[in-house]
């Protein structure tokens, strides 16, 4: 028989589809229908994170709940960003990675922290690779409301309550978020200072001069007599505002 010999009668009833072919036709219609082949679909991620965290904040926003938004299945979200933080990172634009940051940060004696804390903070705003990144990050953050909440909201959750828990233990954690706060607010300010605003001398000074100028102040705020720094003064009212909007 030939394959016009194949072909059904006029008049006569049409071939069912076997489950064979109805399997084959609906894989060929899902991977017609697949986002990941849209080249939109990692913005359509990015607005709908965008969206959520700022109204739900970093800890309240899922990777589900952006798929839904995106009306994406989660496995996507994974593939563009990797993680909740990684795409958060996208979302904003940060050209750092906190997490490896902190990992420098706690790597080694405990007694040199301090240290490694300005070290690594003043190597990402000098390096060539992430320093114009992040003074254009900071531009931005300042400038704008919605991204220095959800900036605020991020660092509360992720690098400074992870510094604080590491490199203040034994102590209340407000007072070690203080600290730790305390510790960040002095690099931040000599940032705009030398970064931002270019004022001299400061702007003109090396890394390692720098370093060693800040350090001790450094080391007092994340380690010296509570008395002394009298953080009863600067120690928030309630956990949230503490750890940056975080409970703890």
């Amino acid at each position: 028989m030939n394959a016009k010999d194949a072909q059904p009668a006029e008049g006569s009833p049409a071939r069912r589809p076997t489950p064979a072919s109805r399997g084959r036709q609906s894989s060929r219609r899902g991977q017609a229908g697949r986002r990941a082949g849209r080249p939109d679909t990692r913005a359509e991620i990015l607005a709908a994170a965008l969206s959520l965290f700022a109204e739900r904040g970093y800890a309240g926003t899922s990777i589900r709940a952006v798929a839904a938004g995106a009306r994406v299945d989660p496995a996507l979200v994974h593939h563009y960003f990797g993680t909740k933080e990684g795409l958060f990172r996208a979302t904003l634009d940060t050209p750092i990675n906190p997490e490896e940051l902190v990992g420098r940060i706690v790597a080694g004696d405990p007694a040199g922290a301090p240290r490694r804390l300005v070290e690594t903070f003043f190597a990402v705003w000098d390096s060539p690779e992430t320093g114009p990144a992040m003074v254009s990050f900071l531009r931005r953050v300042l400038a704008d409301q919605q991204s220095a909440t959800l900036f605020r909201d991020f660092m509360g959750a992720t690098l400074l309550r992870t510094l604080a828990e590491r490199l203040v233990e034994g102590t209340d954690h407000q007072v070690a978020a203080a600290r730790v706060q305390l510790a960040v607010s002095q690099l931040v300010g000599l940032v705009i200072i030398r970064k931002v605003l270019g004022m001299e001398p400061l702007a003109s000074l090396t890394s390692a001069q720098l370093t060693d100028a800040v350090t001790p102040s450094v080391a007092r705020y994340l380690r010296g007599d509570s008395a002394e720094l009298d953080l009863s003064a600067v120690v928030a009212p309630s956990p949230a505002s503490a750890t940056g909007g975080q409970q703890p």
